[in-house]
């Protein structure tokens, strides 16, 4: 597991997709962004320290390729401050926070309405917030061997992942890739064993777009298939199974290889599973979250040229009042670095898509007023 970690780090260091400057720097006292840009440590100029001691935050694994860099980025500037950062899923991670265990959680679905209630407990006097960090494609991952172009859409991307469509050269796969030669190999649909919210959100869009017969949810509610944990472990089957699918970030096919499925949005022409495809989709969400809080709505049905439906906002969910004493500090100052245009920039080949510029805008105002 060491080495596999190893090498997807490796590999997304050469990464090929770069994310725009879409953040501009704010309280990070300087406007010099050549600090983080290449991946390497900051300039501990272009991060304000504050707060000692260890950070505990956890969630998201989608953002953990994010995470990794912006730990390394904020540990070479701010010597007196460990962030430990553990991606055990958006559910989990959601827990641990409520449970008041971690100063901050990562998350690929906003906050429901009894969290929100439950949130008063741990943060006194407010409540726990929806701050929109990174966006991005859920790609759609296969290994099927001699097919190197496949397309599918959201109805057969259904059947498939709830086992009604169960060989590769399934009519209505074929339909959808004619002159390809399908082999009649078994389909291995992997899906998360975690709460997830890149399940939460997979299921939105199959939901949405494609007559999903369960409601969307980051627990898995689709029928057969075989579970694993984490973006790593469903992308780490596809590398080795024959035949096998799944859905994870963009960072991890990148990562390992693995080919990614156009969709058949209804547009012109297939859509690819890219940074700039998912910015396009991403710039139609609205935001539904009230005051401080940012919450995002995707338009998972979109059928404009060139975006790409499949995918997710992750949230770092925070306290907006009540922050712990002792974790305040480091929290607001880590949350201002990953939000500011250094920040992101040190992501660029890792393959996510920059938020909109009016939400990271609200972003960077809503973190400078947490207490």
């Amino acid at each position: 597991m060491k080495l596999q970690r190893k090498n997807r780090v490796r590999a997304l260091a050469v990464g090929a997709l770069a994310v725009s400057g879409a953040l501009a720097l704010s309280a990070c006292g300087s406007d010099d962004t050549t600090g983080a840009g290449g991946g390497g440590a900051a300039k501990p100029s272009n991060i304000k320290c504050d707060g000692k001691g260890k950070l505990l935050a956890s969630g998201s694994s989608a953002q953990k390729n994010a995470m990794d860099v912006w730990v390394q980025n904020y540990a070479g500037a701010c010597k007196g401050t460990e962030i430990n950062y553990q991606p055990t899923g958006s559910g989990a991670g959601v827990t641990t926070f409520l449970q008041g265990q971690t100063a901050f959680a990562g998350s690929d679905s906003a906050l429901k309405p009894d969290e929100v209630t439950k949130s008063k407990k741990v943060c006194k006097g407010g409540q726990a917030i929806d701050l929109p960090m990174v966006g991005g494609p859920i790609a759609v991952g296969y290994n099927v061997p001699g097919v190197d172009n496949l397309v599918l859409d959201a109805k057969t991307l259904s059947k498939i992942f709830n086992s009604e469509i169960k060989k590769w050269n399934d009519p209505a796969i074929k339909k959808l890739n004619p002159g390809a030669k399908l082999p009649d190999l078994k389909i291995q649909p992997f899906h998360r064993s975690d709460d997830s919210g890149t399940t939460d959100n997979f299921t939105k869009y199959l939901k949405a777009a494609g007559g999903w017969k369960h409601e969307p949810a980051k627990k898995w509610e689709g029928e057969g298939g075989q579970a694993a944990s984490g973006s790593a472990g469903v992308s780490s089957q596809v590398k080795q199974t024959s035949g096998a699918i799944s859905y994870f970030e963009l960072s991890y096919a990148t990562a390992s290889k693995i080919q990614t499925a156009k969709l058949n949005t209804g547009a012109k022409e297939p859509v690819e599973a890219t940074v700039d495809n998912a910015s396009k989709a991403i710039s139609e969400a609205k935001q539904v979250g009230k005051d401080d809080d940012l919450a995002l709505d995707l338009n998972y049905t979109t059928k404009a040229e060139g975006a790409y439906p499949i995918t997710l906002v992750t949230y770092e969910i925070a306290c907006n009042k009540g922050n712990k004493a002792e974790t305040l500090p480091a929290t607001k100052s880590f949350l201002t670095y990953i939000s500011s245009k250094d920040g992101q920039s040190a992501l660029k080949a890792l393959g996510y898509a920059p938020l909109p510029t009016e939400i990271a805008d609200k972003v960077r105002a809503t973190v400078a007023k947490i207490s």
